[in-house]
């Protein structure tokens, strides 16, 4: 009997721990059940009739929105009327570069701005877009500046996050889909798009390292000087977190696609800021135009995130059925929800039926993997070019229409590559070359690796100089 007794308590003490334990195994298994599955970033503008974007969103099965709008009080007008379709309003704010009070303070405070190696201040100069006003991350008044815009955003009732944009320095290189664009190429770091060398940036890296950057003949090669960069971003970005979960609020933030990616192309460490959200922004048509960009920045973002942050996907919206071939690709190998820019690009009524399938779907697969999506691929990365079937047929097309502009007759021609033979390669490029046998033109090919994995492609002809040598 008093064994029997005994035993009782045991298994009832047991089955107490067992329903605890799996408890907080379910609660630390299931970090995306507390927000939104499928969001978009969206500008906000008064006047605008946010309630019919609102109920549209819900129709497509939207529940969160980034909202961009100028003003505190602006939040306040459009928040509740998002409520009212079910949908978590976070504020979509820019932090390094100015967006709403740019003239203000660059008439005010010209001494904040960003210099690029060539001592050229953003104040002054133009980088890229004349919208590019990123403020040094190393001044206290512009992190005190930053803190304050933060806290005004933080008190407005009924909002519930923060969502930080261009939290980074200015693109040192740009995806390879938007060089033609500016009419440049980047096939390494140039001094004029190479920013972070503020005058009290060089005194604390001296002060810190005793040594100044500049004096290097290549000071993209010095590790220690990107690190303090990403550092300077990494410190303002936890300040904001700070200040964001002191008043009750959860911390997103929208960076560029993985941590590595991003560090060498932004100088922005994201795994290191303590985030309850990430949306990296794997826009892959600015990259490599190719859905295994996401699955491999998905894949790196599962390691390389801050274990305490939810990962989702930010892809750009498709009005086609490559839109559910993107969110695939996320979702299958990692991420946990997605979010598009922007809900405005959907406009076909039969792929807006669709997006709402899919959304429904989704959140059907996450219910039932106990509030995780669950990840399907058994891929691993793979960093060869020429295992990627996608990129590759990319290359082919562009080869044919190459040689196709060169004739009269616009139909893509038939082709035959031969064996692709690796000329150079430096730092994240590497180059290659390749004859098409029916034509006999030739063409490089070159890859861009930042990161570690595929972020670009290009294809040029290889055009020959008067003694016959092939111009590089």
């Amino acid at each position: 009997m008093i064994i029997r007794t005994l035993s009782t308590k045991c298994f009832v003490v047991l089955l107490v721990f067992a329903f605890l334990f799996t408890s907080c195994n379910l609660k630390k298994e299931s970090p995306s059940q507390e927000y939104p599955m499928f969001w978009t970033w969206l500008d906000y503008k008064p006047g605008n009739n946010f309630d019919s974007i609102c109920r549209e969103m819900q129709e497509l099965g939207i529940d969160g929105v980034m909202l961009n709008a100028p003003t505190p009080d602006d939040y306040r007008v459009a928040i509740p009327i998002a409520q009212k379709y079910g949908i978590a309003v976070y504020a979509w704010l820019w932090t390094m570069n100015l967006e709403h009070d740019r003239e203000k303070i660059l008439k005010e405070h010209p001494e904040w701005f960003s210099v690029n190696r060539n001592g050229k201040s953003l104040a002054d100069t133009t980088a890229y877009v004349g919208y590019y006003k990123f403020l040094s991350p190393v001044l206290p008044e512009v992190r005190e500046y930053i803190k304050e815009k933060i806290a005004s955003y933080c008190k407005v009732e009924g909002l519930q996050g923060i969502a930080i944009d261009y939290h980074r320095y200015v693109d040192v290189v740009l995806p390879t889909t938007l060089w033609p664009k500016y009419d440049i190429v980047q096939d390494r770091e140039y001094a004029a798009w190479d920013y972070g060398y503020h005058p009290e940036a060089i005194r604390m890296f001296k002060e810190q390292h005793g040594y100044d950057p500049r004096a290097q003949k290549d000071p993209s090669t010095d590790l220690k000087w990107r690190q303090f960069r990403c550092d300077q971003i990494t410190e303002v970005a936890n300040m904001i977190a700070e200040v964001v979960h002191k008043h009750g609020k959860k911390m997103a933030a929208s960076p560029f696609p993985t941590p590595k990616m991003a560090s060498r192309m932004v100088r922005q460490d994201w795994g290191k800021w303590n985030l309850d959200i990430v949306f990296p922004m794997v826009y892959s048509s600015f990259y490599t135009e190719d859905k295994s960009f996401i699955e491999d920045c998905t894949m790196e973002n599962v390691k390389d995130k801050n274990e305490r942050t939810t990962l989702y996907c930010g892809l750009m919206a498709i009005d086609g059925p490559e839109m559910f071939a993107a969110m695939d690709a996320a979702l299958d190998n990692g991420a946990q929800g997605i979010s598009i820019f922007t809900v405005k690009t959907l406009r076909d009524p039969k792929i807006k039926q669709q997006f709402r399938a899919y959304t429904d779907s989704a959140r059907a697969k996450r219910a039932a993997n106990n509030g995780m999506m669950p990840v399907l691929g058994n891929k691993k990365l793979e960093i060869d070019p020429f295992k990627k079937e996608g990129v590759m047929r990319l290359i082919q097309t562009r080869i044919q229409q190459l040689i196709a502009n060169s004739q009269v007759n616009d139909n893509l021609p038939k082709i035959a590559l031969s064996e692709f033979t690796a000329v150079e390669t430096y730092d994240v490029t590497h180059r290659y070359i390749v004859t098409e046998q029916v034509s006999n033109k030739q063409f490089w090919v070159t890859f861009y690796f930042y990161g570690g994995i595929l972020s670009g492609w290009n294809v040029d002809p290889v055009l020959v100089n008067n003694d016959g040598t092939k111009r590089s």
